[in-house]
């Protein structure tokens, strides 16, 4: 008998009081509570997003369009452009990147958006102007590198520096025909535009106006190869 008694003795032992129980889930309510809090609440500042302008149409006079389709790849990039950051290099090869502030969307979809937009207006194409990937059958097929879109400073600390940046904007472009598995043309078309002070919205509009120039470049010469094509 006695031996029963101590047997449930050590067993009422080994189970935790209610009262304990009840405040460790207390505890781990707040503590999750407050980590949520953490986790959905922040001081941060929401970056500026920015999209560049449309390049404007550097179309030939009296177009007549060609029954031809191009398809226009995403342009390929190295890791440190293909991002929604806008990219500055500093003195020293310094690469870094505008605190607060941010593209729409990734550099090189943008720029693929501008160029689709930039061979649209020419008229030249009766098939149609597409991004890649597309649905649809196409003689002309654009491929596309982005070699440089950043601003550049001569300071070490392009924060602190009182000399405006310099925007440099450059694609390396190839316009396959499909039909022939043939190279039409291969070019490099290139901009370097200063800001006109050491400001963001400076430098937004410096790049505008060197994506117009690199938009407009592409868009003649593609043109021209196109018209340049042996008729089927």
């Amino acid at each position: 008998m006695k031996t029963a008694l101590v047997m449930q003795d050590r067993a009422r032992s080994r189970k935790p009081p209610r009262i304990a129980r009840a405040a460790a889930a207390m505890l781990a309510v707040a503590m999750a509570a407050g980590c949520t809090g953490n986790l959905l609440q922040s001081d941060a500042p929401v970056p500026d997003t920015f999209r560049l302008a449309t390049a404007p149409s550097a179309a030939m006079g009296d177009v007549t369009a060609l029954p031809l389709a191009v398809i226009v790849q995403r342009p390929r990039a190295t890791a440190a452009l293909d991002t929604d950051r806008i990219a500055i290099s500093a003195a020293g090869n310094r690469f870094d990147y505008y605190s607060a502030a941010l593209w729409a969307e990734p550099a090189p979809q943008m720029v693929q958006q501008q160029l689709v937009s930039a061979l649209a207006a020419t008229g030249q194409f009766g098939g149609g102007v597409f991004a890649a990937p597309a649905r649809v059958p196409a003689e002309l097929l654009l491929d596309v590198e982005l070699r440089r879109f950043e601003s550049v400073t001569a300071s070490a600390n392009a924060a602190s520096s009182s000399a405006a940046p310099v925007v440099h904007v450059q694609v390396q472009a190839s316009l396959i025909d499909t039909r022939r598995s043939v190279r039409v043309t291969s070019f490099v078309a290139e901009a370097a535009v200063p800001a006109t002070e050491n400001r963001l919205a400076a430098v937004i509009a410096a790049f505008e106006r060197a994506n117009a120039q690199v938009m407009g470049e592409v868009g003649a010469k593609v043109q021209a190869a196109a018209v340049s094509l042996p008729k089927p």
